[in-house]
């Protein structure tokens, strides 16, 4: 939860914390009023698949389509609460427009409220790309390390922005990839 302590396990995270408390700050010697978002594994279309920071999502479907592997860091049971873009626009909106006192100066989760393991992440891509690729009908994960700064799992509780901000995620996974797929491959 938004309540939970806050220990940061690398510079990222660090940094996200620190925005955090600049808010708080700002409100308390000016009296600016914010929200603060807390994305978790957002994804969708227009999603760059290179680089160091890219997402998991558009990297391993890039990486199915060339015919490369797949890497999972650590084991296929880590598991992620993957965010469909559509949920963090609503989020936003509601976040930007909330008038009511209490809403404002809080930070908020903003997720789908489910988990999903990388293993059930790399299912959901391979099938719903092999209908396309039939090569992908038999790919199989490679494991490499448990990556540095990493969580097992993570997954967030998304009930203050449901009750304050009045969020509803309108897409699950299954919903967010079946708009997005198509995009990735082209």
């Amino acid at each position: 939860s938004e309540d939970d302590a806050l220990i940061p396990l690398s510079p990222y995270a660090a940094a996200k914390l620190a925005g955090e408390h600049y808010c708080t700050a700002f409100h308390a010697v000016y009296g600016l009023e914010t929200v603060r978002l807390r994305f978790f594994n957002v994804f969708g279309p227009r999603q760059d698949p290179e680089g160091a920071y890219a997402a998991v999502i558009p990297k391993w479907v890039a990486a199915m389509i060339r015919g490369g592997g797949v890497r999972i860091n650590g084991t296929g049971e880590i598991s992620r609460d993957f965010c469909y873009v559509a949920n963090v626009v609503q989020g936003n909106v509601l976040a930007a427009t909330v008038e009511a006192k209490d809403a404002l100066n809080h930070a908020y989760n903003v997720a789908a409220g489910k988990r999903t393991t990388l293993s059930e992440l790399f299912e959901l891509l391979r099938s719903g790309l092999a209908p396309r690729h039939p090569k992908l009908a038999k790919l199989k994960p490679q494991e490499g390390p448990f990556r540095p700064g990493d969580v097992m799992h993570s997954l967030p509780d998304i009930g203050k922005a449901q009750r304050l901000l009045g969020y509803e995620p309108t897409h699950m996974i299954n919903r967010g990839l079946a708009e997005s797929l198509a995009w990735y491959e082209n």
